[in-house]
């Protein structure tokens, strides 16, 4: 029976290898959680794929837990990020989340001319977020979320090869989807920010040899739905959802 307990530790995980806890951590498993010696969990650190581990010593301050077996071998999710401007925090939360559940490999926000709240990004706080979707929802993959960047710099250090999906609230109306075969070389998704991209960005945008224009429907949707539409339509039509 599987556990209904994972968790992430920045350890290497296999066979017979100990795991020390933080205080924190044993706080969880066994103030919480009320874990005692001999319950088994799972693990997962981002790179060695899932593992059952016994719980060893446990203690108020600390605890020692022991791999015994891999249940699941890493899973890399395709090789596509998602761009987004910053929102207000709950909102935010929401859309690191489901970027983590639907497979993104990194997430990116991104400082663009409309942008409200570039200013209040807490990476520390959504990349805590992504660790804990990553627990809950199956994953063996922790996508980096990456400080808040302008876009126009995010640009100018692009590699040309990968292609870029802009998600063009003008274009609503129009078909919506992506089209073509798979990119080789990755691929991002590029979401606006509440109010839209400005004049200048939307011309810069159209202008890139590696970006395409998408339309995400009839409707104009809010930042953090256009983003979970547009990653589950692209993991639908190219991705590993297949």
């Amino acid at each position: 029976m599987a556990s209904k307990v994972r968790l992430y530790v920045e350890h290497p995980l296999g066979e017979g290898q100990l795991v020390s806890l933080s205080r924190e951590q044993a706080h969880y498993l066994f103030g919480v959680m009320r874990m005692t010696a001999g319950t088994v969990l799972s693990l997962i650190n981002g790179r060695d794929g899932e593992w059952d581990a016994e719980v060893i010593e446990a203690g108020k301050r600390g605890g020692v837990l022991g791999c015994q077996a891999q249940t699941k071998p890493m899973q890399m999710p395709p090789d596509l990020w998602l761009l987004f401007a910053p929102i207000r925090k709950e909102r935010m939360s929401f859309i690191v989340e489901k970027a983590t559940e639907l497979g993104a490999a990194k997430i990116m926000p991104v400082q663009t001319s409309y942008t409200n709240n570039g200013d209040r990004v807490r990476l520390e706080k959504l990349q805590a977020q992504v660790v804990e979707a990553t627990e809950q929802c199956g994953g063996t993959f922790v996508p980096e979320v990456t400080a808040p960047t302008k876009l126009k710099q995010v640009l100018a250090n692009w590699d040309v090869t990968r292609t870029l999906y802009f998600c063009d609230e003008a274009m609503i109306g129009e078909a919506a989807g992506f089209n073509g075969p798979a990119p080789t070389n990755g691929a991002a998704i590029l979401i606006g920010p509440e109010g839209g991209f400005s004049p200048d960005e939307r011309e810069m945008l159209k202008n890139l040899p590696y970006a395409q224009i998408i339309s995400l429907g009839p409707r104009i949707l809010r930042a953090e739905t256009a983003a979970v539409a547009a990653l589950t339509l692209w993991q639908a039509a190219l991705g590993d959802w297949k």
